[in-house]
């Protein structure tokens, strides 16, 4: 029971905060946000329990993260400004995630998925990271600050989430055992706590909110068919494709003392997250990746059971069918949860610098690495109204600095061979 309620919590950590950084992206109300976050509840138990069921077999979370949080983000900026409403770029979400699943499942059906995992070299993949949190971390900041909703800093708001912000991170990085594995959870708490005493919300609970209801389809209306939708779905499903080696990866390393990753695994792992993705569209919620960071949990716990997980996200479906209950957890205040979420991207940034330089930085790696990055974080300060002149699939493709760096990377890794290394010599 103990293990089911620490999987349950862990799985409650990583739902929560990101619908309430989106919502004001797309200026939702807070039963707007409640419902998103009743939805990305289903779309989580149930992605998670279809993996460790039929797909890698393993106790790894499929959670909202990375660059669906990125996609969304530029999607209400850019793609809002050129289709005229919020509503439409959502709408226009929901296909994109559905068409990034039917690449994902056929890679797996077509066992290809350990063929295309093999251009994500670490110096792809370190850039890939390093644009992610470059992007998202500009998203966190204005939630933060106020910037996201008020379009200035609101100083209390300020002070406030930096408090979180350093809390999550000194016990991310100093405590041991049950305080270092529910970092973020604690950070949320105490700082939804001072928030309360020093700030406050006016929220009020809204009339006729159900107690018991399901989670609704299409909720933000059927999907949008755009051809330039096509190219953001491939790549961003061939991205994800090391998403799942790098979570198989630490999680084996874990529970076996041995990283590995098998063509079997990798082709299961990639079919049923196109399912999950599939779902994600079609609950309109935020679409879900699988998760290297629970190879942390798995390690500060030691719990390596595939069962007790399973019966977590199985309690996780049943949550999400209790509106009255999500609502409360709901009214975090976006500031803290965007500290809490900029708190974990402090590994994962690391994470790709570590990968940037585990090469030798000759002349091609250093402007294999540079010409990508400054492209790529270049695009991400365009104005949304730069790119209303190009074409829908040019405009999709181009305004996203994340796939456009990344896709650099891997052109230049492909056609730029490696010089060979000079032979050494002997002398006697």
């Amino acid at each position: 029971m103990f293990s089911i309620i620490q999987w349950f919590v862990f799985l409650l950590a990583n739902a929560v905060a990101i619908p309430i950084v989106i919502g004001p992206l797309f200026d939702m109300s807070s039963i707007e946000v409640m419902q998103l976050m009743q939805r990305t509840f289903f779309i989580m138990g149930v992605a998670c329990f279809l993996q460790g069921w039929i797909g890698h077999k393993m106790p790894i979370v499929d959670g909202p993260a990375g660059i669906w949080v990125s996609t969304f983000a530029v999607f209400a900026g850019t793609i809002s400004t050129a289709t005229g409403s919020a509503e439409n770029s959502l709408r226009l979400l929901e296909m994109a995630m559905i068409l990034t699943g039917i690449f994902l499942m056929l890679f797996g059906l077509f066992k290809i998925s350990g063929k295309i995992i093999s251009i994500f070299t670490p110096l792809v993949t370190g850039v890939f990271l390093t644009l992610l949190t470059v992007q998202l971390g500009g998203t966190f900041l204005q939630g933060m600050t106020g910037v996201a909703e008020y379009d200035v800093i609101q100083l209390d708001a300020t002070i406030v989430s930096f408090i979180t912000f350093i809390l999550v991170l000194v016990l991310s990085l100093f405590s041991h055992g049950w305080k270092k594995s529910y970092a973020v959870l604690i950070g949320i708490v105490v700082g939804w706590v001072v928030y309360e005493l020093f700030i406050g919300t006016s929220s009020e609970r809204p009339n006729g909110l159900q107690t018991i209801s399901a989670p609704e389809w299409f909720a933000w209306g059927t999907p949008i068919w755009d051809w330039s939708l096509i190219p953001i779905a491939l790549l961003t499903a061939v991205i994800l494709l090391s998403n799942i080696v790098a979570a198989l990866s630490a999680v084996t390393d874990v529970r076996e003392e041995k990283a590995r990753v098998s063509y079997g695994d990798m082709n299961r792992s990639s079919f049923t997250l196109g399912v999950n993705h599939g779902i994600s569209g079609i609950f309109s919620g935020i679409a879900v990746i699988t998760l290297a960071s629970s190879a942390g949990f798995l390690k500060l716990t030691g719990e390596k059971r595939i069962r007790p997980f399973l019966i977590a996200s199985a309690v996780l479906i049943l949550a999400s069918f209790f509106p009255s209950m999500i609502y409360y957890l709901a009214q975090i205040p976006a500031p803290i949860a965007n500290a809490a979420l900029l708190a974990t991207f402090v590994e994962l940034m690391g994470l790709g610098i570590k990968n940037l330089f585990s090469n030798r930085l000759d002349d091609r790696n250093t402007t294999i690495i540079t010409v990508s990055l400054l492209i790529g974080s270049g695009l991400m300060f365009f104005p949304a109204d730069s790119f209303s002149g190009l074409s829908d699939m040019v405009r999709q493709v181009v305004s996203n600095g994340l796939l456009v760096g990344t896709a650099i990377a891997v052109i230049l890794e492909l056609i730029w061979k490696r010089p060979e290394q000079p032979a050494e010599i002997n002398e006697a």
